[in-house]
């Protein structure tokens, strides 16, 4: 059998802090198989990474928002597509502060959207890479308690 070299994607990883549920991020389910993701497309000419990850957080989940141009990280999964093949693919995530949801957006009637915790969202998702992303990023946006000081010997 081939092995198909993987196709590239790009995702945003959104999130927002809540004043009642703190650190939270937008989920929201695939058109076929209505499987809990975040928001990803193929690349766009002349868009950067980042910038792709921002329309499509528009164009699928309604919200607006500056993405991080380096990328937080990369999950993998398997594309299926309409044909029935199946695409290895290899999704470069950024994450993205929401400043804005819109009422009306392209994808609206297709996706059912929700903010969850982090470990809700991690618990939702069926690909482990994107789950151990999502763990990794709360533990980023927490903030750790300080060592205490040190006396210094004198």
């Amino acid at each position: 059998m081939l092995q198909r070299p993987p196709q590239q994607q790009y995702a945003a990883l959104c999130y927002r802090f809540h004043p009642a549920h703190g650190l939270q991020i937008l989920l929201l389910t695939s058109r076929e198989t209505r499987r809990w993701v975040i928001p990803k497309g193929w690349p766009m000419k002349g868009k950067k990474a980042h910038a792709v990850a921002e329309r499509e957080a528009y164009e699928e989940a309604g919200v607006r928002g500056k993405a991080e141009k380096d990328p937080f990280g990369f999950f993998a999964y398997v594309k299926t597509r309409k044909t029935g093949v199946k695409v290895p693919v290899r999704v470069q995530v950024h994450a993205l502060q929401v400043d804005e949801m819109l009422e009306s957006f392209p994808e609206k009637e297709s996706r059912v959207l929700d903010w969850v915790s982090c470990r809700e969202a991690a618990g939702r998702v069926q690909e482990a890479e994107l789950r151990n992303l999502i763990l990794a990023f709360e533990r980023r946006m927490t903030p750790q308690p300080a060592e205490p000081m040190r006396a210094v010997g004198g």
